[in-house]
């Protein structure tokens, strides 16, 4: 729970509600301590532009007003979507500056610095993306229009340093706090595009930083299973794919990676194995069928085969199998059916490995190829640099299941 006492909506796990970016709070923050030292006056509201178009009101709090200073605050509302800022005080800190007419923006303190390249972000400056950064400047010099003397503008979360733990940044080299982002201005619940924009934005950092083999796993307990198969790569080389395993490995090619390993548990195996590379709730779940024919295939019984056909779970199936001298033969058929399904979703252009692994970590399967054409590097800026000049980066906005590994 956020530490203060101002009110905020409560979040609807089954909602729609929308809300708002760190990047609109904290232009509005920022907008409204540079008319309150302008004025020298606190604003009991203000209204900020989005970058999407239209406008969202706000009223600040944390108020401190001085002659060459203003500070004040926004409440986050992250609507009905699962932010981990959610109810944070997303601050701004103004103040004159003689010598010219320029407005600057810097990080303080909760918000990130950047540590490693490959975020499209300045190496020691904050995380600020390009578009909220364009969104506090604007609002900004508005309200500020006409003066001749310049303004120094410095965001602060106050609680930035403990949420950004919940966060990817320290996965992506971003320290000491979250990031100020947003493309739209506005959250909505349950962004899945969001949630693919992390996986894409970490898997160019890992090519950037350790461009020969990348790691994408399906979750967090095969991540960790996942570093312990390799112990030799950077933390930075592991991505979590969760159910964007299609866009983890087309980001890989496009950023020029040699090698990428794919360590699943059985569920996302199977579905691979399937040809699906994305998890929807309306679709591509498991299919028994499926497995009770690689089962016949590898010479399993029709007591068995039956058995499939009739499993609940991937985890069911799972277990008929370790219950039957087959087993292992078909773990290892269905890791090399996942393995082609990769091979050619990829072209062949990288060397290519799939690992199953148990609940455990323990491995269960494995099956590699070598590449027959090497990737070539498709992208020539950043992940960030991209999605500021167009939102399409983002890809679509389906409904999709987390769901058992």
């Amino acid at each position: 729970m956020p530490n203060h006492s101002y009110p905020f909506p409560p979040r609807n796990p089954k909602g729609t509600r929308t809300g708002y970016t760190t990047g609109t709070c904290a232009a509005a923050a920022a907008k409204a301590a540079t008319l309150a030292l302008r004025q020298g006056a606190p604003v009991e509201s203000i209204t900020v532009t989005l970058p999407i178009g239209g406008q969202a009101t706000f009223s600040p709090v944390e108020w401190c007003v001085r002659d060459d200073e203003a500070y004040c605050c926004i409440v986050k509302d992250a609507g009905d979507d699962p932010d981990v800022t959610h109810g944070a005080l997303i601050c701004a800190r103004v103040w004159r500056r003689e010598g010219d007419q320029e407005i600057f923006l810097e990080g303080g303190i909760g918000v990130g610095r950047v540590t490693l390249p490959g975020l499209g972000l300045r190496v020691g400056g904050p995380a600020i993306n390009p578009v909220p950064r364009q969104q506090i400047l604007a609002n900004v010099s508005g309200a500020w229009n006409g003066s001749q003397i310049g303004l120094d503008v410095r965001i602060e979360v106050p609680e930035g340093e403990v949420l950004a733990k919940r966060t990817l940044n320290p996965r992506l080299g971003i320290l000491g706090g979250i990031s100020i982002l947003g493309t739209s201005g506005i959250v909505h619940a349950y962004s899945t595009a969001a949630w693919r924009a992390s996986v894409i934005q970490a898997v160019e950092m890992g090519a950037s930083n350790s461009p020969e083999k990348v790691v994408l796993s399906t979750g967090a307990r095969s991540e960790k299973y996942a570093m312990a198969i390799f112990p030799e790569l950077p933390e930075v080389s592991f991505v979590e794919v969760s159910v964007f395993t299609g866009d983890g490995l087309k980001t890989c090619l496009k950023s020029g990676i040699q090698s990428v390993v794919f360590v699943s548990m059985i569920g996302k195996l199977c579905k691979t194995a399937q040809g699906h590379f994305q998890t929807h709730v309306a679709g591509n779940q498991v299919d028994p069928n499926f497995l009770a024919q690689v089962a016949a295939e590898c010479g399993a019984s029709d007591a068995v085969v039956e058995q499939i056909r009739g499993a609940n779970t991937a985890r069911h199936f799972m277990e008929i199998c370790l219950a039957d001298p087959i087993g292992d033969a078909v773990f290892q058929r269905l890791t090399e059916i996942a393995l082609d399904k990769c091979v050619t979703f990829i072209e062949g252009r990288m060397d290519m490995e799939v690992v199953l692994v148990d609940f455990d970590g323990r491995v269960m399967s494995r099956a590699a190829r070598a590449r027959v054409a090497k990737a070539q590097l498709e992208m020539s800026e950043p992940f960030i640099q991209r999605l500021a000049k167009s939102e399409v980066e983002l890809g679509g906005d389906e409904s999709v299941e987390e769901g058992e590994e």
